[in-house]
């Protein structure tokens, strides 16, 4: 059946007939491996093994301001662990990496499997985008789900995620799998399955593998939209205070990927690197390559509020209540993201790169009447008070003082 849906023997509406059975049905674990197995063969597959070091990735399931991997990259990098990241674009709510890359005025995330090979054994790191022939039957169901109402499902998404990363070849994966109002997965139960798929599919491959599960009620870091969040990245690694919940994140993510590249003894030691990599800007100079070597204008980390363009019109969303901040509908305010440029509706449709949200409070901060809780960018839409509206509506607020929630739920080797 996958493949003649490659071959156009089988029409895109008997694929979605299968891909609305599984998302009901589920299936069994000898059922998902030879799933993802087809998947895996259905292309080419990258052996890494001449990069000349251990070649580790990343991958999250998605969120609302998931910045992460902009600064991870080169992070993990910087300490001579190879980092092959094949990263993926928005999809519904959630942002994509690839979007945010190409907010970098001539980034290119379209290189063969030739040229992502080189630039591996050069600088040590590429930030590409599924290629045409690396799990190309995923790449034609992956747009086909989005559109069927077939995404949040456990199976689906392990083998979409999994037939990638295998066909890519890296020794070794870290999942950042996201539970919360902004995630596919809102339930920690959910999370936790689809950690425990993802690694079991890895385990069968021999790869090494080790999972976190983190926080998505409420949106990471402070800003959510591409542009923003490249120049979120850049300060954070120009070493500047503030950002402390994705660097939380960040943080956490390289101590396991150094681990188990062997640049670390342990996660406490990685740890302390990857902070001191961070604040002596070494991070910065490795991003600073990648974005030379994939096409883009080296000169954006130095003036990114010169050369990453502002948005035409802003609007500041005012509180009408007081109070401390109980809940965020993180997926609601991924979707006002969405309706003001920051995200497609369809596949293939234009984003606006300078469009985004500030977010100015969060979980726990206190509120006062008229005071502004974010503010929001755009210069797709220029009356955005419908919008404004929509985000006061995603919080919920509480009389009495609220913890924030834990960043990081659990972790799985």
């Amino acid at each position: 059946m996958v493949e003649g849906f490659l071959n156009g023997k089988v029409p895109p509406y008997q694929m979605s007939a299968f891909l609305m059975a599984v998302y009901f049905k589920g299936m069994n674990t000898e059922e998902l491996y030879e799933f993802t197995s087809i998947m895996v063969e259905s292309g080419e597959q990258i052996n890494l093994g001449e990069t000349g070091g251990k070649a580790i990735d990343k991958h999250s399931t998605g969120g609302v301001g998931d910045g992460v991997s902009i600064t991870l990259a080169p992070l993990v990098a910087s300490f001579g662990v190879v980092v092959p990241m094949m990263s993926g674009r928005s999809l519904g709510h959630t942002g994509g990496t690839l979007d945010k890359l190409e907010s970098i005025p001539g980034f290119r995330v379209d290189l063969t499997p030739h040229e992502f090979l080189g630039q591996l054994k050069k600088i040590g790191v590429a930030m590409i985008g599924q290629t045409e022939n690396i799990a190309p039957a995923d790449k034609k169901m992956y747009s086909l789900r989005d559109v069927t109402a077939t995404v949040d499902s456990i199976p689906l998404i392990s083998a979409s995620i999994m037939s990638k990363k295998i066909a890519e070849g890296a020794d070794g994966l870290v999942l950042d799998v996201k539970t919360g109002s902004g995630a596919f997965m809102r339930e920690f139960e959910d999370a936790r399955k689809l950690a425990e798929s993802m690694i079991g599919i890895g385990k069968s491959y021999k790869r090494k593998m080790t999972a976190i599960i983190s926080d998505m009620s409420q949106p990471l870091g402070r800003v959510i939209g591409n542009g923003m969040e490249i120049k979120q990245a850049i300060r954070i690694m120009k070493g500047e205070e503030g950002f402390e919940d994705i660097k939380t994140v960040i943080i956490e993510l390289a101590s396991r990927m150094l681990v188990m590249g062997d640049a670390a003894r342990d996660t406490r030691e990685a740890k302390k690197m990857a902070k001191e990599n961070l604040s002596n800007r070494k991070a910065l100079k490795k991003f600073r390559q990648i974005i030379a070597e994939q096409g883009g204008v080296a000169e954006v980390p130095d003036e990114p509020d010169n050369l990453l363009k502002p948005a035409k019109y802003k609007f500041e969303v005012t509180s009408t209540v007081a109070g401390f901040i109980k809940s965020m509908d993180t997926r609601s305010i991924g979707m006002c993201a969405l309706t003001i440029g920051a995200g497609r509706e369809r596949v293939g449709e234009k984003i606006d790169n300078t469009s985004g949200i500030e977010v100015y409070k969060k979980i726990g901060d206190m509120v006062s009447v008229g005071e502004a809780v974010a503010c929001l960018y755009s210069s797709k839409v220029a009356d955005m008070s419908r919008v404004a509206m929509d985000y006061l509506s995603s919080l919920e607020f509480s009389e009495k003082k609220v913890e924030p929630p834990s960043l990081i739920y659990e972790v799985i080797n």
